[in-house]
């Protein structure tokens, strides 16, 4: 497989996690409006149980931190967020999920897990050794952007 090749197959891939993201948000739980920067910082701020500073999900979410406040606050409105001063720094503010949110976080997990379940067995029934190779590689690199 050549650069371009491996170029267009990557974006093949790229394209069908976002859709599956799109597809996890509008079936995991009813009802349920998420925009895709909502769920990045649900995602983030889920990571660890103390929660996350909203600087650390505007670098990560990619959007400065006024906008990424504004974000955390439409969610603490819904019930998903709360903020608690920073315990090593006082003067920084930590956003943490309710137990709504994480309810909310879990499952949109879990329909990706679940679904990501069906591809692997699909793809280990090609019953290539380096293709899982190929797939650790390609899922360190794009580790670098979440």
């Amino acid at each position: 497989m050549n650069h371009p090749e491996l170029v267009r197959e990557l974006e093949r891939i790229a394209v069908g996690a976002v859709a599956l993201t799109a597809r996890a948000l509008s079936q995991a739980v009813p009802g349920l409006e998420l925009t895709l920067p909502q769920w990045r910082a649900i995602l983030i701020v889920g990571e660890t149980a103390d929660g996350t500073r909203i600087g650390v999900v505007a670098t990560r979410v990619g959007t400065t931190v006024p906008a990424t406040s504004r974000l955390l606050r439409r969610l603490e409105r819904r019930g998903f967020m709360r903020f608690v001063p920073d315990a090593v720094d006082g003067r920084a503010t930590r956003a943490q999920l309710t137990p709504a949110g994480a309810e909310v976080r879990n499952a949109i997990l879990q329909f990706r897990r679940d679904t990501l379940e069906f591809v692997a067995r699909r793809v280990l029934e090609q019953d290539d050794p380096s293709l899982a190779r190929g797939l650790a590689a390609i899922a360190a690199e794009l580790g670098k952007y979440a």
